[in-house]
Parts: structure tokens; C-alpha cells; sequence
């Protein structure tokens, strides 16, 4: 178990454009961490530097203050479980999940004792003297899971994208199984993912990622209750959050004409700055037009089960806002209540802090 820093790290491939831009960050030994963003942002790139698989074009890599830079996989003591389950299909359950420890030469009385542990933690112990090759996807992505889990003293445990061959009502399972291990097991964990849901559910911290820079690190609720970024706004939460250009001065944002309150005072936003304001549609709630409130024109509505969400309209611009249970949409025109206190000024996509 290690912590792991990044000291003005970057990387380009052929000497062209970043795929990871500038970066220094700490992660914590024992911390369960999520990278997520899009495909091609550079989290893939991140961990494969962390793992020794890329060396970076500059910056360095340390573990608990030791250079490690240049050194192999190996020499890191890094466990690795990919998109596609890596097993041997000839051998049992069992001979698998030993593998890595018989590399090591560990004594058997303690190579089988391990074994039953994660073997117990991934309900694989039914299946530890059967062939691998006769079992499901989904198991063999665990017996992966549990190869990359089995060495007690490795520095770190990296995830790339691991559910993605698993059926979609067993992820739930696996995700809460992934984070039950790793209260169990006190492991430094890094999951790579697209899925917000992945990320959010296991991770204590999460490193939002976009265009080869991390944009934001912090917890699911910071994330979402504060986006320090619109694209972390935008990218966290279904439907994203609405993120509008507006005029902002003092307590009041303009959106096409129409005045918005603010809870906090911008008197000196950056002058030429591409100015917005954001605001998740949980915040926003649809009510019957009355004098005082913003009017709306309905486009649709979209009825999720356990809650709704209404596609409206103010002038050019378009909000989505939450329908409040019992509440009967009129077919065409909507007054829209704003919660102050949950509306962000951005300039340039970055969060600007008002004045109280």
C-alpha cells in the first residue's frame, strides 16, 4: 500500500499535442478513487502511467516519496484488472486466484488461506475446483477481480473500466461488492470509468477528467452540489446540469431578458469572460404562471418513474426543471421557481465565488 503523488506530470505521444496536460496531485494510501470523463480524456493514459505500463513525456511518479519513474510494473507492486477478464481458462478458480501468489513463492498454507478470503468476498468459493473456461462472463471478470485483489502488500490496485462485459443487473452487485472489499481490505483502489454511476457509487474521492486535465477532484456530493467546472456540471447528474450564458451584476442574472436572483453579490467578474450560470434541475421547479415568476414555454416532458422533468423554454434559451410530484403541466406556458442558493456564476467554465 502506497501513497501516490504526481509531480508536474504531462504526457504527449510523438512529441504532438498533451494527452494529459500539466498536473500535481496526491492520492492517499487506502483511498478509493474514481477517474471518470469521456472517451479519450486521458484517464486511460493517467493510469497506464501510474501502473509503469507509459512512461510520462515529463513530470515524476512517486510512491510513499520514492522516484518510481522508470520502473517497471514490477518493481511498483501493481495489481492491474483490465476491461477484459485476463485468466487462464485451463486452470480451476482456485489455481487462478493462487497464480500470482505462487509467483511470489509464498508458502501454501498461506496462498490457500487468501484464497479463501477473496475467494469469500467475490461468492466464488463454489467454484474454486471447476474449470474457469465452462464459467460466464461475469465470473470470470470476478476471478479477474480477484487475482488483481489476492496480494495483501501490493502498492496500489488499478481498474480499467472492469464492468464493462458484465450484464447490466449484475453491475450494482459487483460495484457494492468492489466497495465492500475495499473497506475490507484497506487498499489503495483507482477505478477508470465512463459512467458517472460507477464512479459516484464507488468512490470516496473522484478525479473528474476532460480534454487530457483533471478539472475537479472531490467527493460525489461536491461534485454535484458544487460543479467547479460547467463540464463537471454538465457531465455529473441525469439530466446534467443547465448551464446558460447570462448577464451577471450584483444579486441578478439576465437570461433572455428575463431576471434571475442570486443569493450571492458578482460585482467584479473578469471583464470579457464568457459569462453563465448554472443550476441543476432539481433546483429549478415548475409552478403555475404567476406575476413574480419566470414564464416558460413547455417543449416536452419526461417522466423517469420516481420523478419528472419538464424541457422548457425562456426565449432562445433551454432549461430543464423539475416537476413537482402532484403538480398537472399546463400544455403550454410554465412559471419557473429558482432556489437561489443553488445557482453558480461561471466565467470562462470556471466557478466564480460571490460575495455573501
Amino acid at each position: 500500500m502506497a501513497r501516490i503523488d504526481l509531480v508536474d506530470l504531462a504526457h504527449s505521444y510523438g512529441g504532438g499535442t498533451y494527452a494529459l496536460k500539466p498536473m500535481t496531485m496526491t492520492w492517499r494510501q487506502g483511498g478509493a478513487y474514481a477517474l471518470l470523463g469521456p472517451s479519450g480524456c486521458g484517464k486511460t493514459t493517467l493510469l497506464n502511467i501510474i501502473s509503469g505500463i507509459v512512461t510520462p513525456s515529463q513530470g515524476k511518479v512517486l510512491f510513499d516519496g520514492n522516484d518510481i519513474t522508470h520502473a517497471s510494473t514490477r518493481e511498483r507492486n501493481i495489481a492491474q484488472v483490465f476491461q477484459f477478464p485476463v485468466i487462464y481458462d485451463t486452470m480451476t478458480v482456485g489455481e487462478n486466484l493462487a497464480f500470482p501468489l505462487k509467483n511470489r513463492g509464498l508458502p501454501r498454507d498461506k496462498i490457500a488461506a487468501r484464497v479463501g478470503e477473496i475467494a469469500k468476498l467475490l461468492d466464488l468459493t463454489p467454484y474454486l475446483d471447476r474449470k474457469a473456461v465452462r464459467l460466464s462472463a461475469d465470473a470470470k471478470q470476478k476471478i479477474s477481480l480477484g487475482r488483481g485483489l489476492v496480494r495483501p502488500d501490493v502498492a496500489a490496485v488499478l481498474f480499467d473500466e472492469p464492468l464493462t462485459v458484465i450484464d447490466p443487473h449484475l453491475k450494482w452487485e459487483l460495484r457494492s461488492k468492489l466497495k465492500a472489499l475495499h473497506q475490507a481490505l484497506d487498499l489503495t483502489m483507482i477505478y477508470v470509468t465512463h459512467d458517472q454511476t460507477e464512479a459516484l457509487t464507488f468512490a470516496d474521492t473522484v478525479v473528474v477528467m476532460h480534454d487530457g486535465a483533471v478539472v475537479q477532484s472531490g467527493t460525489p456530493e461536491d461534485l454535484f452540489a458544487r460543479p467547479a467546472h460547467t463540464f463537471v456540471g454538465y457531465f455529473i447528474g441525469s439530466p446534467g446540469m443547465n448551464i446558460v450564458p447570462a448577464g451577471v451584476k450584483g444579486r441578478e442574472a439576465v437570461v433572455s431578458g428575463h431576471v434571475i436572483g442570486l443569493n450571492r453579490s458578482y460585482d467584479n467578474l473578469p471583464a470579457g469572460g464568457k459569462i453563465e450560470i448554472g443550476v441543476r434541475p432539481e433546483f429549478v421547479h415548475v409552478a403555475d404562471p404567476a406575476p413574480g415568476l419566470l414564464s416558460a414555454q413547455i417543449e416536452r416532458i419526461d417522466d423517469l418513474g420516481r420523478v419528472r422533468f419538464a424541457r422548457v423554454r425562456i426565449g432562445d434559451v433551454k432549461f430543464a426543471a423539475t416537476v413537482p410530484n402532484g403538480v398537472a403541466v399546463p400544455e403550454k406556458t410554465v412559471g419557473l421557481v429558482f432556489d437561489p442558493a443553488h445557482i453558480h456564476v461561471y466565467s470562462d467554465s470556471l466557478l466564480v465565488e460571490g460575495r455573501a
